[in-house]
């Protein structure tokens, strides 16, 4: 048993990644920006699976709510000379897993938008994996153990929106923390899910009837590989053969190509 923290957490992935993990016994911090629903759901876990559960309303396109969140991740973090100590009854316990989950896709493109928006989003999918990616190898490599699991996109392999582009920098991001990594006993995994059956698009007004039913995959399937996937040290994981052969598809094929796939919405591949 272990401790994780999971960042949007009130809806989608970030649910699902609670519910399998306190399956397993894995004590909980719930962030995201609902209190309501992450109480709701806190409940839920402590009564069903038995776990403990924290919970951590944080908005994290806001500098001083991650703060708050890297706070909590850097608990238990070692000097060289500490030993390691089990926490009291009371006293928060150190996050064997982070799961940065937080994310969602804008309504408007790029240029018909205010730049706020856009920033607010840089904040929550990029500034926010980084700051809590460096809090969590930190405390997690003095340990000596650990794991973080970053969610990506098939979409990073596109070029249709500034979503694409966060989730790229998440992609590649990963991979380098990956190789900071080796060796600590800590692992860094990014799962590239593809159209999958969440909130995301009814809050992006995306028309879910646009894309082919054998098109969708399920939060059970999509989390149950990304944990597979981290527990085997696996740095990129990409749920269901289809989007492995779109995403290998979409690495050969030329620049233009993929540009004007991405631009026309022909493939949409937005979790």
């Amino acid at each position: 048993m272990g401790t994780a923290l999971i960042t949007g957490a009130s809806s989608g992935l970030g649910t699902e990644f609670a519910w399998q993990l306190a399956t397993a016994k894995h004590n909980l911090v719930l962030v995201a920006r609902s209190k309501g629903r992450l109480d709701k759901l806190a409940d839920a876990l402590r009564q069903i699976a038995g776990v403990k559960v924290e919970v951590l309303p944080a908005d994290l396109s806001v500098a001083e709510d991650r703060a708050r969140v890297v706070e909590r991740l850097c608990v238990g973090t070692l000097e060289i000379d500490d030993e390691p100590t089990q926490p009291g009854p009371d006293e928060p316990a150190p996050i064997g897993l982070l799961v940065n989950n937080a994310g969602y896709g804008l309504e408007t493109a790029f240029l018909d938008d205010d730049v706020t928006a856009s920033k607010q989003a840089l904040d929550v999918m990029v500034t926010a994996v980084m700051e809590l990616s460096y809090a969590a190898a930190h405390q997690m490599t003095s340990r000596g153990r650990g794991a973080i699991i970053n969610v990506s996109s098939v979409a990073s392999y596109l070029a249709g929106s500034t979503y694409s582009a966060h989730k790229a920098w998440v992609r590649v991001f990963t991979e380098a923390l990956s190789n900071d990594l080796e060796g600590t006993g800590v692992v860094a995994s990014a799962v590239l899910p593809g159209l999958t059956r969440t909130e995301f698009h009814e809050r992006a007004k995306i028309d879910d009837s646009a894309f082919p039913g054998f098109s969708w995959l399920s939060p059970i399937t999509v989390v149950a590989h990304a944990l597979d996937g981290a527990r085997r040290g696996q740095v990129l994981v990409t749920p269901s053969v289809r989007y492995q052969v779109a995403t290998g598809l979409l690495r050969l094929a030329p620049r233009w190509l993929v540009r004007k796939l991405g631009a026309t919405g022909v493939v949409a591949t937005r979790r």
